[in-house]
């Protein structure tokens, strides 16, 4: 997978605004008093953070004819049953309870 494309050493020369709620902009001075960051630095490494997980599964990824065929084959296989699988994925969790 490629690296990320954040590279904070360039210099920032584009500006980016936005408009928040009250509440919004209270939550975000809140988080970035606790990250001990201001709340530019707090929203632009989140932001960039969150379109980097976003982008993540909308990239093109090439792979030899060979590969693509091991590909192809594992998608084309039969679910394995997972002996107990079934019945953990029912079973009750502490969420159910909230």
């Amino acid at each position: 997978m490629a690296a990320p494309m954040r590279d904070d050493s360039q210099r920032k020369s584009q500006r980016l605004g936005l408009r928040t709620s009250e509440a919004q902009r209270e939550l975000l001075v809140a988080a970035s008093q606790a990250e001990g960051t201001t709340v530019s630095d707090f929203v632009l490494r989140h932001a960039t953070r969150a379109a980097e997980d976003v982008l993540a599964d909308r990239r093109l990824f090439m792979v030899s004819g060979e590969v693509w065929d091991r590909f192809a084959a594992a998608l084309d296989r039969p679910a394995a049953d997972v002996p107990g699988l079934e019945e953990l994925m029912n079973a009750p969790t502490v969420l159910d309870d909230a």
